[in-house]
């Protein structure tokens, strides 16, 4: 059964605005911009567990409901901490978890599982851990290419019967592994790395999430935090997960300042962020290539999640579009270690 949405579809969404909502595909109606749970595990540092979770309320609060996390994030310790925001403001909150890898982003993943018995396993520990009886999006998080697809999202939607999850999403899937799952049950999302220099996405992914109806949900939509022009990549921990990622080496990094320099400048003539126009990019790449599209930024400080939410109100002219696309054509390095754990690795 294909998906559908007489909302989008081959549409052009309309702008996001601060205290709207969007709807996904399937229905699934979420806050106009989300929040990416993994930055509140040690990641990219050590995290203050009171500070992390002032930092979900007050994101809720400011009116982001839309709440993402994985089971491997912090080895599930990241659920447990969304689980007591959930204990008083589970109403408030559209929930989404995943599966499927095995390991932590810290420690390095040992295997990728997506047979039947791993799904129904996982979802168990996912809502124990979680504290609720119900997960609004349920994510695969990679694809295990030794099952196949319709096996997985079978699996995944005997949980939609079951009453354990509502709606069903893909994490880095190829547009023909999307378009095979999408004949087995209505995807609500695709997640996938999406920037203004990870654009692979947009060859196959996008138009093919358009087509069914299916919105997009970038994670790391502020470039692992490199577009903010606020990481120095010589001084990253030794845990640190991004220290694994080619395009933080060295002499990437300094090849890529060049992004770096012209969001900045974008940012600079608008009076804001380049925090602020990096989101702002996604939205209106959303609109110009016709779907819904919810980032999810992460991050550990309540002060940036107001900051996040300003670019809502953001309008970049043609101008200032053609100057962002122009800086993403000369990124250096892959956005992933190992490419066929990403979409772009398998089309």
């Amino acid at each position: 059964m294909a998906n559908a949405s007489p909302e989008f579809g081959n549409t052009h969404p309309g702008k996001p605005e601060p205290g709207s909502t969007v709807q996904l595909g399937d229905g699934l109606t979420v806050s106009p911009l989300g929040f990416g749970g993994m930055a509140l595990t040690p990641v990219y540092g050590e995290v203050d567990p009171a500070e992390a979770l002032q930092t979900l309320h007050h994101a809720v609060d400011a009116g982001v409901s839309f709440i993402d996390t994985a089971d491997i994030y912090g080895g599930g310790s990241n659920e447990e901490l969304i689980s007591q925001l959930l204990k008083e403001r589970r109403d408030e909150v559209q929930l989404a978890t995943k599966f499927a890898l095995v390991g932590t982003p810290t420690d390095g993943y040992t295997d990728i599982r997506g047979d039947a018995g791993y799904v129904r396993e996982a979802v168990d520990r996912s809502l124990q851990r979680l504290g609720t009886d119900v997960i609004d999006l349920y994510y695969m998080h990679r694809r295990d290419v030794r099952v196949p697809i319709e096996e997985t999202v079978g699996a995944m939607a005997e949980l939609v019967k079951q009453g354990k999850v509502r709606h069903l999403g893909l994490s880095e899937v190829t547009a023909q592994e999307l378009q095979d799952a999408s004949a087995v049950h209505p995807i609500a999302a695709v997640q996938s790395e999406w920037s203004i220099w990870s654009r692979d996405v947009e060859r196959n992914v996008v138009p093919a999430a358009a087509g069914l109806g299916v919105g997009f949900v970038p994670y790391s939509p502020l470039g692992r935090g490199f577009l903010t022009g606020t990481v120095d990549t010589s001084s990253l921990g030794a845990k640190d997960f991004r220290r694994n990622i080619p395009r933080f080496a060295p002499d990437a990094a300094d090849a890529n300042q060049a992004v770096v320099v012209a969001v900045r400048s974008v940012a600079d003539q608008l009076n804001a962020t380049p925090a602020q126009v990096a989101l702002a990019w996604l939205f209106a790449q959303g609109r110009r290539l016709g779907l819904p599209v919810v980032p999810i930024p992460g991050t550990r400080k309540a002060a940036r999640i107001d900051e996040n939410l300003g670019a809502l109100a953001l309008e970049l002219t043609p101008a200032h579009l053609e100057a962002l696309d122009g800086a993403s054509d000369a990124i250096v390095g892959s956005r992933s270690a190992d490419p066929t754990w990403v979409s772009e690795g398998r089309e």
